[in-house]
């Protein structure tokens, strides 16, 4: 099996730089996107969730890398992660770009091929707070090479996985911005089917409709506190809803519980979480847990939402993925530091809320509950497709497996 350095396959290699946050007008909602080593979770990445001004790129060491470059975390907790970029974008000093030569290699093929040999990168990472890459250690860095003809091949099998995993999330992403439209249709502009006959009346929360009331979170639902220590069985496995698992994938961990090492919530039946760190970033999870038979529990760091009385989970997650809700929720944000704000559980159960005649709710859940049970589904059917392709990754990347023999037919699947 032959070897190449990643700096004898690649153009250029580079990081890149952060503006100073002191100066806000480095950073601009229409700006260039910049790309967080965050926002690495081994799949391609079309848009950033922050981007930075003219001035922000010109005053900072942040500089452009082209479409299909090759993206590697370098440090603490996302080193060694990976993505591909799909439109121009800057990157933060965290981040090590590869600008892979089309006349050497398949940037796809890197990709993969990094994913692969993750471990053996990863490993020479060092320092005493958190691991570390550097430039030096990923340009001497040494992957499998195969004909480029082959390297397209290998890519193509794989990236057949991945098209199907970006597919169904792109039809997640549809189905939850339609529960959100269809959220701010009825319960924010009030275009809700009968809304003709219906007077407006001022409230606390401004013009509402007649006959709506008001109330709050504690008496229309329960937050579940049911506390469960993992660790004391330490071979279960459980489900893990977690940040970085909602971050990841939107699916939980399956970890044991020895390496569970705090107290969590217990997660049963169907629920809403609502993230209690950062805010100005909202997590939201509709969860059920009708068809499992492992125990989940939750991160501390998620308001577990359970047992509404008059309401159903689907309105529960509409309502908490509003915006409005969202932006109410950090208005209502403690601590020293932007980036660990969190609201206190008491604050956001008494934050006034509107309450729909009951018939109107249940019209609205009628319409969402099957949105949110396809995207549960394809969620699961994307995990199902990643494990496939992670079985196949080193095997192809090595040439255990010839992949001249593969006909997978994923086309039927897609369709």
């Amino acid at each position: 099996m032959e070897t190449a350095s990643l700096a004898s396959l690649c153009s250029r290699i580079s990081s890149g730089g952060t503006p100073s946050r002191k100066c806000p007008e480095y950073y601009s909602n229409d700006g260039h996107r910049w790309v967080k080593s965050q926002e690495l979770v081994d799949r391609p990445i079309f848009d950033t969730s922050e981007k930075i001004s003219d001035l922000g790129l010109a005053k900072s060491a942040a500089k452009y890398f082209e479409e299909n470059t090759v993206l590697i975390a370098m440090y603490g907790a996302t080193v060694g992660q990976l993505a591909i970029l799909k439109n121009p974008a800057t990157v933060n000093q965290a981040i090590c770009a590869l600008c892979v030569d089309p006349s050497r290699a398949d940037y796809r093929y890197v990709f993969y091929a990094l994913m692969a040999t993750r471990q053996a990168l990863t490993v020479q990472a060092a320092g005493a707070a958190q691991q570390n890459l550097n430039q030096g250690l990923i340009r001497d860095f040494k992957i499998p090479v195969f004909p480029l003809g082959k390297q397209q091949s290998i890519a193509s099998v794989l990236g057949q996985f991945d098209d199907l995993i970006d597919i169904n999330r792109r039809r997640i992403e549809i189905l939850e911005e339609a529960a959100r439209l269809l959220y701010r249709e009825w319960f924010v502009h009030f275009r809700f089917p009968g809304h003709e006959d219906v007077e407006l009346v001022d409230s606390v929360l401004g013009p509402i409709p007649e006959g709506w009331g008001l109330t709050c979170l504690a008496d229309e639902i329960e937050l579940a506190r049911a506390n469960v220590k993992p660790f004391e069985n330490p071979d279960e496995e459980f489900d893990h809803y977690s940040i970085p698992a909602f971050d990841d994938r939107g699916l939980p961990a399956l970890e044991l519980g020895a390496e569970l090492k705090s107290n969590k919530y217990l997660v049963s039946d169907e629920c809403v979480m609502v993230s209690k760190l950062n805010p100005r970033f909202p997590r939201v999870w509709h969860v059920d847990r009708s068809d499992f038979g492992r125990r989940a529990v939750a991160s501390t760091e998620f308001l577990v939402l359970t047992n509404p009385l008059r309401w159903t989970p689907a309105f529960v997650y509409g309502l908490a993925t509003s915006s409005d809700f969202a932006s109410r929720l950090a208005t209502t944000a403690g601590g020293t530091s932007t980036s660990h704000q969190r609201v206190k559980p008491a604050d956001v159960m008494k934050m006034p809320v509107l309450r729909p005649p009951l018939e109107t709710t249940q019209r609205y859940s009628e319409q969402v509950e099957p949105m949110l049970k396809l995207a549960d589904n394809l969620l699961r059917q994307g995990e199902v497709l990643r494990e496939a392709r992670d079985l196949l990754l080193p095997r192809l990347v090595s040439g255990e497996l010839d992949v001249s023999e593969f006909d997978l037919g994923l086309e039927a699947v897609g369709a």
